[in-house]
């Protein structure tokens, strides 16, 4: 959705909200014995408008982010949980399951992608392979 089209969508919606929340105030809750004053629906529409505004701004940061589609072979990244030897890793911004090809890797490691098995990464420690490649 475009900018413009997603506030117009955003305005449109929360004036049907906020309609509903006055019918309900004004009309459905009466019914029930229950007398909520003017200046609590005033309260009440208020806190629904910027409860509106928040979510709209952080669902259209969301919608807006570019997915990745997948990460590339030796893409670097950090461990987010210990990989003993499936866990999970940040790659791109992204967190992905990845599982550990050999050993432990502990949590805030660096580590490279090594190879995809459908959704789960396989994941080699960076310091291993720096202390392989120098061995050779």
């Amino acid at each position: 959705m475009k900018g413009k089209e997603y506030t117009i969508y955003f305005i449109i919606t929360s004036l049907l909200e906020e309609v509903a929340l006055v019918a309900a105030v004004l009309w459905l809750l009466p019914k029930l014995n229950i007398n909520i004053p003017l200046w609590g629906l005033a309260l009440m529409a208020a806190g629904l408008g910027a409860y509106s505004y928040l979510t709209s701004k952080l669902s259209k940061e969301a919608l807006d982010k570019k997915p990745v589609i997948s990460p590339d072979i030796d893409s670097r990244g950090k461990t987010a949980t210990p990989l003993t030897p499936n866990g999970y890793v940040r790659v791109n911004n992204e967190l992905w399951k990845a599982s550990s090809v050999n050993s432990t890797i502990d949590a805030n490691e660096e580590v490279v992608v090594v190879g995809i098995e459908g959704m789960t990464l396989r994941i080699e420690s960076l310091e291993r392979i720096l202390l392989s490649n120098y061995e050779n």
